[in-house]
């Protein structure tokens, strides 16, 4: 029978992310308001992550690029993703998305966070707008 792995500790985690060059920062103001949350950066991205309840860390904002200080949330428009925030919206570069699906992996691995398939093999858009299938059902 194989053994199950424990999971980091919150305060176990933000140590493995100073180690791994993570720059660890109390969250900024967000739609997610919980106590102890903090913001990790690396590569231009970052998330935010907090404690739950069982004391191990969740992820509270899926990780996007920064812009303008705020992280903004990846758009898929069916022929090129974009970068969008409250105020700005910007197309993605290789580049970008690139940096994006590192900084990504690297915080799943360090938090413990399952890694899934179809993220593992490329960056996966927080939304999703087609213009040819606006307005149909």
């Amino acid at each position: 029978m194989a053994k199950k792995s424990q999971l980091p500790t919150f305060n176990d985690t933000l140590s493995i992310l100073g180690s791994q060059r993570f720059d660890v920062a109390p969250a900024q103001e967000g739609a997610k308001r919980v106590p102890n949350a903090v913001q990790v950066r690396k590569y231009g991205c970052a998330a935010e992550i907090a404690p739950a309840a069982d004391g191990t860390p969740e992820i509270l904002s899926r990780p996007g690029w920064v812009l303008n200080g705020e992280i903004a949330r990846l758009l898929d428009r069916g022929y090129q993703k974009f970068f969008k925030t409250s105020k700005v919206e910007i197309p993605a570069t290789a580049d970008h998305l690139r940096s994006l699906h590192e900084f990504s992996e690297e915080l799943k691995q360090a938090i413990g966070a399952t890694s899934l398939y179809n993220e593992s093999l490329g960056t996966t858009s927080d939304l999703y707008h087609y213009d040819r299938v606006k307005g149909r059902e």
